[in-house]
């Protein structure tokens, strides 16, 4: 059953936009999503009312504070099913989630070692480990894909791409280009089989189906606030407590450490020891109200109303002649975000073309650029939708798509 986009669409002000003489139709929710008005409220009232720092200030705001930070750290792990909040910690966002996990998984890594992504992540979820290898002498491998846009599954079984050697497994949950998701808790088994760590990239899964970090069999996972309604500034790193307390810290400063002292210090136990400095106080609180909106309006009801608007895009856009989408071009083991190109006009032009009709898409590699290349494109447009998101504008989308195309390429007029 579709949600009531109605009532919906009344919480996110900004929905009711026009762009000219057109009304604002957004799809690019796989980059960032729009703002709910209870999320930007709750924001609002923990700086006008409670304002302090956390941990340190021990007069009522800073209680108030503090109290509101973990009050959302709860949140956070009820939300993803975390064993207890001590598994949750903030980041600044993914990127610096992965970049946690890399640099403190990586502390015992050396030359003979593997580690293993895949040809269709992020760069936040590339370049960390391409670091790490390049400080300690580990090789870096990856899973190939078909031409569909899957995972190689098959390719990667002939090749032992999984071995003794593989010591870290780094996947995404679903393609933030492609929209595959992933069959993580297989390759998750794989990985343990060996003795490796799986860590999981759910920056496009979290914010739109329900999530249980306990069953999805990774070690570490990462996500993001800024998708899932949430402020921006503030991410999550998620990870089992006896392997946080294993880990050594990212970052040094305060409020990761246990006693100081000038030749030496100790930590502070998870989640603090991965937490130096000021955190991100108020957008955890905003967090913690997205995550709250979402629980009301049900994860299972929002999945299958992405389910059923993607399965209605993906329709509309495969009958435009001279359109080719990347990834699989049915609604199944996939996301709601849809790249695709329209034959001899540049994506950039789609996106300009577009945005002048009202309709909010993005034009670019959406750094995967990687996974462009063994496309053999050197980059896409992508529409992305989300909860507020309405078939009359995939309708637009498609309306503007075959003008864009009709503009740029006369040809294909009837």
């Amino acid at each position: 059953m579709m949600l009531d986009t109605s009532l919906i669409r009344a919480d996110f002000p900004i929905l009711r936009r026009r762009v000219g003489e057109y009304p604002l139709v957004y799809l690019d929710s796989a980059n960032t999503s729009q703002k709910p008005r209870q999320v930007v409220d709750a924001v609002a009232q923990h700086y006008l009312q409670h304002n302090a720092n956390v941990a340190r200030a021990m007069h009522l705001l800073g209680g108030e504070a503090t109290a509101a930070f973990e009050y959302a750290r709860g949140k956070v792990a009820d939300f993803i099913g975390a064993a207890r909040p001590e598994e949750v910690i903030y980041t600044k966002n993914a990127s610096e989630a992965l970049n946690l996990a890399a640099h403190a998984l990586g502390a015992g890594l050396k030359a003979g070692d593997d580690v293993v992504i895949s040809m269709m992540e992020h760069h936040s979820n590339i370049v960390p480990w391409q670091m790490l290898c390049e400080r300690t002498g580990a090789t870096l491998r990856w899973f190939d894909i078909t031409d569909e846009g899957r995972l190689d599954l098959e390719s990667a079984e002939r090749e032992q791409l999984i071995n003794e050697r593989t010591k870290i497994v780094s996947l995404t949950a679903v393609s933030n280009v492609l929209g595959t998701e992933n069959p993580v808790r297989e390759i998750a088994g794989q990985a343990h089989a060996v003795g490796a760590r799986m860590v999981v990239d759910a920056s496009q899964a979290v914010p739109h189906k329900a999530t249980d970090v306990s069953a999805l069999g990774a070690d570490l996972v990462a996500f993001t606030a800024h998708k899932m309604l949430g402020p921006t500034g503030i991410g999550v790193l998620w990870g089992r407590y006896d392997l946080l307390a294993e880990l050594p810290p990212f970052l040094g400063g305060g409020e990761m450490i246990e006693v100081v002292e000038m030749a030496r210090s100790t930590y502070a136990p998870p989640p603090h020891r991965f937490e130096a400095g000021t955190p991100p106080i108020a957008q955890a609180v905003g967090l913690g109200a997205a995550i709250e909106y979402l629980t009301r309006l049900g994860m299972d009801a929002i999945a299958e109303h992405e389910h059923e608007l993607t399965r209605y895009a993906l329709g509309k856009l495969t009958s435009i002649e001279g359109l080719t989408i990347l990834g699989p071009t049915e609604a199944v083991d996939r996301g709601s975000a849809i790249s695709f190109n329209l034959d001899g006009v540049h994506p950039h032009d789609v996106m300009q073309v577009l945005d002048s009709r009202g309709v909010a898409i993005r034009g670019g590699h959406h750094c995967a650029r990687p996974l462009h290349k063994r496309l053999g494109f050197q980059s896409s447009t992508r529409a992305s939708s989300y909860l507020y998101t309405t078939p009359a504008e995939i309708d637009a989308l498609a309306d503007a798509l075959v003008f864009t195309r009709d503009y740029f390429a006369p040809r294909f007029k009837g």
